[in-house]
């Protein structure tokens, strides 16, 4: 006998919720929060850019923070403590922005929106790792999930279906009918510096209400929503990082229109740079209209970022050299390897800069977090370079 595909499709999603609640509960029990490590004192020098025998002397004279000590008597700094750190350094540079590089007056607010059409081309892993790394660098950093899929809020501790019963993802703040302000759905994470704007499948009802009101020309313009909610919030923020689904609906396009900046993610193999160019396409002519519609569409810079890269992949290494005789300059410098340590990490649900170095052979650790910190060094050089900072 047949069964009802619906029916069929809804019994698959209801086991997998449930086991995918026990997962959750063993990983992390019920009402507890995920945390972040402890950072050795070499990580918080290498993050601040001094010298470790720089931190013990400080330790020694009773400046800064007080770290916690470790077995073997390593020195242990909070996340907490690299924020204190930061502080107190700075009053001490010579060059201002050197330990706190966040926006100075006159800067405008960095909205990094990251997109790609296909899945699988590590937009969620590369939108969390450069919210990350630029927090822990000393940007206060807001990150919005724009994915019903919601993989970012997972990375960072949120189960929607068991966490965002009752909304709380942008959706609330950019609908047509009594939306909320920004401010009641922006959750703190625990990444000091870092907050987040969690997903979950209410956003596709943007997608199904924007069109009755277009037809009804109701309010504002679809493509204006998010850069007006981000203006209510902008003061409190140097950098927002925006995981946008993959596919050219509203919600991207209203993403783009609010951004200052993009980043286009690539695998470089011929299928994925194939859908990019169908991507590439559709969205020109779509901005065209929303610019055409009174949409802004000047940005600081556009890049593109190759991810899982095999450099020992020959057709790999002409898809790149492909990009960059083609592109020039926006294609990113430097690439995000492949590797085991990236995908290990996700598989319990944290990023490279959470997981502890032990857990992995040292090359590869290294390799990883070398990419990874190259890639989001470059960035952090194209806001500072948008900021009129060399």
């Amino acid at each position: 006998m047949n069964q009802r595909i619906d029916a069929l499709v809804g019994d698959h999603a209801e086991k997998l919720s449930e086991r995918l609640k026990k997962h959750r509960e063993q990983l992390f029990p019920p009402h507890s929060r995920k945390e972040l490590r402890r950072f050795t004192s070499g990580e918080v020098a290498q993050l601040l850019g001094v010298k470790d025998a720089y931190l013990r002397k400080l330790s020694l004279d009773g400046k800064g923070p007080n770290p916690e000590t470790g077995s073997g008597g390593r020195r242990l700094y909070t996340p907490e403590h690299i924020i204190e750190l930061r502080q107190y350094l700075e009053k001490g540079a010579k060059h201002p922005g050197t330990y706190l590089p966040g926006r100075r007056e006159g800067d405008h607010l960095q909205v990094i929106t990251v997109i790609n059409f296909k899945g699988g081309s590590g937009k969620t892993t590369t939108s969390a790792h450069l919210a990350q790394k630029c927090a822990l660098d000393g940007y206060r950093v807001l990150t919005i999930d724009l994915d019903p899929q919601a993989s970012l809020s997972a990375l960072h501790g949120f189960q929607p279906e068991f966490d965002l019963l009752d909304g709380g993802t942008l959706y609330d703040a950019i609908r047509y009918e009594d939306p909320v302000p920004i401010r009641d759905v922006i959750q703190r994470t625990y990444f000091p510096n870092l907050d987040i704007v969690p997903g979950n499948l209410d956003l596709m009802e943007f997608e199904h209400d924007t069109p009755r009101a277009l037809m009804n020309r109701d309010g504002a313009m679809f493509f204006t929503k998010i850069g007006s909610v981000l203006a209510e919030i902008e003061d409190e923020y140097d950098l927002v990082v925006i995981d946008c689904p993959p596919q050219l609906g509203y919600l991207t396009m209203s993403a783009l229109s609010a951004a200052t900046a993009i980043l286009v993610t690539v695998h470089p193999q011929m299928l994925d740079v194939m859908s990019m160019c169908q991507f590439l396409l559709m969205t020109s002519n779509l901005l065209g209209v929303v610019s055409e519609a009174g949409g802004d569409m000047s940005y600081d810079w556009l890049r593109y970022v190759v991810t899982r890269y095999e450099p020992g992949d020959g057709p790999q290494n002409q898809m790149v050299s492909f990009m960059r005789s083609m592109f020039g300059e926006h294609v990113l410098n430097h690439t995000v390897l492949k590797s085991t340590a990236i995908s290990d990490a996700g598989i319990t649900k944290q990023t490279l800069y959470e997981v502890e170095k032990s857990q992995f052979t040292r090359s590869t650790y290294d390799r990883a977090m070398e990419s990874l910190n190259a890639v989001n060094g470059e960035i952090e050089g194209l806001i500072q370079t948008a900021w009129g900072r060399s």
